[in-house]
């Protein structure tokens, strides 16, 4: 297996494993392929930065004229250290504290993304602080089934996320009557992983007309976040394409006077990526038979997290029998699992494995439970690749803890 013109085993020798491999080429095609999907229209791309928050990333996105979705400050420091756009970056986030606030205003972010009553007064009250009026939208929850993982579907009434349409038309009339806030947009998300057209279109259709009645009693709204969440391949899935995609959220928005703002995430960097690991054991039992690698629920959480299926490919083809396994990781939890009843050709112990479809939620939620280092990662261009995140030490793992 290659990553762009690089053997996966050069990569391994190189660097060790576990490690995230990333390619510039399909990177660079997929933000591409977004902005052409959206060609004609006024749009916006702002890149999910908590799918995969590399600096490399974040800088290839940035030079292809991509804006940033974030939730915290840190996500902002990312974006700041790898000199994206600040004005074209939306604080989305249920949470977000009093410092935040603070830091994203005074960084000159394009709006904040309002989820309560309680966090508009707040942001009110930290604009009047800095004397500016702080840039909002209000996210609304259309009450849309997204029909993906219950962990990850945000647009239902029973979710933490937005605010019922009724509330938010209130918030809005309110907001005019303060002195540290302005409103130039409306906002909703109704999860991600979407594999069916059909909830976007009712939800889009919905927050269009929310718009239109806002704009009616003259709030100056100027863009509308359309969210984002359109899913990949991870197995069986057929998610919809671009083109399909984008006709889904442009029709109901016709002849509506608005920026749109998307937030693609996951499309954009799943498929570039895999999770490089080594087959450390193999362990047969009575009733299961078990491949122990390198590359654990730390690395990768998304099956322990979700139940997620990744496909997993050995990186040099063995021909021959083949066997079912359990692919399984080093970390002392029965939940981890990379890949239940695979069937794989017979590897040897040292082989190369690769986690597909990995560039996504992998390394953002990558953790050093059990006192594991992180993963390394790597990006390849071309015919030569470097590292963009070096593996962590063991010394890193208890850096600024005392005795």
């Amino acid at each position: 297996m290659f990553a762009e013109d690089v053997p996966l085993s050069a990569i391994a020798r190189t660097v060790g494993t576990p490690t995230y491999v990333y390619s510039t080429a399909t990177l660079e095609r997929h933000i591409s392929v977004v902005q052409d999907a959206f060609e004609g229209t006024r749009h916006l791309v702002c890149y999910s930065v908590k799918a995969n928050s590399n600096l490399a990333v974040l800088s290839l996105f940035a030079k292809h004229g991509a804006g940033f979705d974030i939730v915290s400050a840190g996500e902002l420091a990312r974006v700041q250290a790898a000199k994206g756009d600040v004005q074209k970056v939306v604080f989305s986030g249920v949470g977000k504290r009093e410092d935040e606030l603070a830091f994203a205003l005074s960084a000159g972010i394009l709006m904040f993304n309002v989820e309560s009553r309680e966090e508009l007064e707040l942001l009110d009250r930290v604009g009047r602080a800095a004397k500016v009026r702080a840039p909002f939208s209000v996210r609304v929850n259309p009450d849309v089934d997204a029909k993906t993982h219950r962990y990850i579907a945000t647009g239902l009434k029973s979710s933490k996320f937005g605010v019922p349409f009724a509330e938010a038309v209130d918030l809005y009339r309110w907001a005019r009557r303060m002195k540290g806030v302005v409103a130039i947009g409306l906002d909703c998300h109704i999860g991600s992983q979407l594999t069916d057209v059909k909830p976007m279109i009712e939800a889009v259709g919905k927050v269009a007309g929310l718009y239109r009645l806002l704009r009616g009693e003259g709030v100056a709204l100027t863009h509308l976040d359309v969210g984002g969440g359109l899913g990949v391949t991870y197995g069986t899935e057929k998610p919809p394409g671009l083109a399909e995609y984008s006709k889904a959220i442009r029709t109901p928005l016709e002849g509506l006077d608005a920026t749109i703002v998307l937030e693609p995430g996951r499309v954009l960097v799943a498929n570039a990526g895999v999770l490089l690991s080594r087959v450390l054991y193999r362990k047969p039992t009575a009733s299961k038979h078990f491949t122990v690698v390198d590359a654990g629920m730390n690395d990768l959480i998304r099956p322990a997290l979700y139940e997620a299926f990744h496909d997993i490919r050995p990186v040099k083809p063995r021909a021959g029998k083949k066997l079912k396994t359990n692919v399984v990781g080093p970390v002392c939890e029965s939940s981890d699992v990379l890949g239940s009843d695979r069937t794989l050709p017979v590897l040897e112990q040292g082989d190369l494995v690769a986690v597909m479809t990995a560039g996504a939620y992998g390394m953002s939620m990558a953790s050093t439970y059990n006192s594991r280092p992180r993963p390394a990662e790597v990006l390849v261009s071309g015919g030569a690749f470097r590292v963009v995140r070096e593996r962590e030490q063991l010394n890193d793992l208890y850096r600024g803890e005392t005795r």
